[in-house]
This record gives structure tokens, sequence and C-alpha cells, in this order.
């Protein structure tokens, strides 16, 4: 078994490609065309003729060139069709990078032995018990958010305009997350029109009246929808929006695709109302490596 290093350039991409579809741990995250939206730079670790690879973001920063986990990406890691031994691909990425912050996938292993690794969570709901289930599963608060959305005549629409999500989530959710710049939302809009395009992705909107209060964009890949981008509008919260729009993505969905995903979130309260669907949570490794000069320590991206 060999690894190499492949830069993008040089990449064979529909090998490359055709590794992700078929692999056993599959996403739509790491997708040639998808890591070109939403990187600055990445390069890839290949095994033998792309039996398994393992996409790798990066930057520069004060000369130096770092792993670094791009927005809109929410698992990459290890992809293969077959056996692999995960230490030689983690072992490669440590002799070539000197500072890393890289989740990898729920189906990637957990080294609990190894100080560079942190367990992070996600939620998935199983879609295949049917809709009534799931419903009985719902929690109280959120049987009761369905009723104050019914109460406010509150609507759904599905398809639109990526610019009227950005420019909602920007005004509510953007002004708690400074750290996310200008040009990530551009990476977002330009994901959101190309998925739309190929139809490996959808948007959907929540009104009161004419009102826009509540809007997601869903991946959908293979056997799973994803929440990938949500708000609300936090002006206008006692409405049950978000959980509407939810509840109604489940039905749509429930036909098409066995798991809905939330996302994930290891904010307790967030997890929490995720779990308040029936999601169960599981459990994927982020992988963090500093081993910069002291001086050095305190490298941020």
């Amino acid at each position: 078994m060999s690894i190499k290093y492949i830069h993008r350039e040089h990449l064979d991409e529909d090998k490359y490609n055709e590794c992700i579809e078929n692999s056993i741990q599959s996403n739509s995250y790491a997708f040639s065309w998808y890591l070109d939206i939403v990187c600055d730079n990445w390069d890839v670790l290949v095994q033998d003729d792309y039996k398994a690879v393992m996409p790798i973001p990066w930057r520069k920063k004060y000369g130096i060139k770092y792993v670094h986990q791009p927005l809109w990406v929410l698992q990459l890691g290890i992809f293969s069709k077959g056996n692999f031994t995960q230490s030689d691909f983690i072992s490669v990425v440590q002799k070539r990078f000197r500072f890393i912050e890289l989740r990898l996938n729920f189906k990637n292993l957990l080294d609990t032995d190894s100080l560079y690794f942190i367990e992070k969570q996600f939620q998935e709901l199983k879609l295949t018990v049917g809709y009534d289930k799931i419903k009985k599963a719902y929690k109280s608060d959120r049987k009761k958010d369905l009723k104050r959305a019914e109460k406010y005549e509150l609507r759904i629409e599905w398809g639109g305009s990526s610019s009227e999500l950005i420019t909602l989530f920007q005004n509510n959710v953007g002004k708690r997350t400074p750290e996310i710049k200008q040009q990530d939302y551009q990476n977002l809009e330009t994901l959101i029109n190309f998925c739309l395009m190929d139809d490996y992705g959808e948007l959907c909107f929540a009104y009161q009246g004419e009102t826009l209060v509540a809007a997601a964009f869903f991946l959908k890949h293979q056997e799973t929808a994803t929440i990938l981008c949500s708000s609300t509008d936090f002006s206008n919260r006692k409405n049950g929006a978000n959980t509407f729009l939810i509840d109604q993505a489940i039905q749509r969905y429930l036909n098409t695709y066995q798991t809905f995903n939330f996302g994930g979130s290891t904010i307790q309260s967030i997890a929490n109302y995720f779990v308040s669907f029936g999601a169960k949570t599981y459990e994927y490794p982020l992988m963090k490596v500093n081993r910069l000069p002291f001086l050095m320590k305190l490298f941020k991206h």
C-alpha cells in the first residue's frame, strides 16, 4: 500500500470523485466541485489507484501552510471503497503539516489514545419509520411550536433565491458569528446556486403573511438530506417558525431519503433542540494538532 500526496492541479478528478461517490463514508462535502468552491486551497492523499482518498484543505499564513476546516464543510476525513489503515493517512498529514484542524467523518474512528483527536457530535433522524411515529416522538416543546405555527398561519415555499436565505442569515445568525467573512457568504451563494442547478440541494422558506421568518438550504446526497445552512428572524421567534420549517422538510424527505441530518452541534442547547425532534446523537473525530514553535502557539487562521 502506498499513499501519495497529490496536488489539486494533478488530481485525476474522475477517479477521485468516483471514489467519493462509491466510498463507505460518502458525503457531499468531499466532491471536487464542492471543495473547489469553499476552499482557498486543497490537495489529496491518495492510496494506490484512488482506492482511498483524504482531501486536505489548507491555507498559508506567515509563510506556513496549515490544514484548515473550511466553512460549509461539516465532515471530511478518509473516504474508501474498501479496507484502509487510518493511522497511515494521519501519519502522512502530521508529517507534512505542523498545524492541523480538520473534522474527519463519523465512519472514521476516534483514536482515544491520541492527544490529537477530540470527540465532536452531530444529530440524525431516521426517516424510515414513517411520519406518524416520528411526530409522536417529538418533545412537547416541538409540538407546541407546531401549534403556534398553525395559529400564526405560517406557510412554506420550496425554491427561491439563495440571496434571500443569506440575507436572513447575515442579519440574524451572522451578527452573532462575526468570524464569518464576506468571502464565506460569497462561497455559500456560489455553492447553493451550483447545487440548485444540478439538484444537489433545495431551498425552503417559511412565511408569516408576506414576512420571511425562517429559511434553510438542504443538501441531498444518496440516502441523506442535510441542513447545511438555516436561520430564523430573531425578532419574530414566538411563531414556531424553525420547528415548522424542519417538520415540513422531514415530511418532504421521508419518502425519498432514509436519514435527516441536522448538521450537528456541540453547543448543548442546539444539540438538545435537534434531539427534541427524536434525533440521535453520533460522534465524529476532530483532528487538532499544533506543533508550531513556542512563539507561534498563538497562531490563528
